[in-house]
């Protein structure tokens, strides 16, 4: 994962494979706060199951949104 925002609020998957019914390529994820999880290299996302889960932070790319579109997620999730 981009070292440059180490807490990333909102994450991009860029690697799905062999997880394809967890996680969608492409898709904007929020990242929910968990320093055991990042400890472990993870983070900890909500899937497609509606569940959250740890999942390898290298499947992830962190994304900065604009504050109203991430205000607008945020409440979402």
């Amino acid at each position: 994962m981009n070292q440059e925002n180490p807490n990333p609020q909102f994450v991009v998957c860029v690697d799905n494979s062999n997880i394809e019914a967890s996680l969608e390529f492409g898709k904007i994820y929020r990242v929910i706060p968990d320093a055991d999880a990042e400890n472990e290299g993870l983070l900890r996302i909500i899937d497609e199951s509606g569940e959250d889960y740890g999942f390898t932070a290298s499947r992830f790319f962190p994304v900065q949104l604009p504050a109203q579109l991430e205000q607008m997620l945020s409440v979402a999730y």
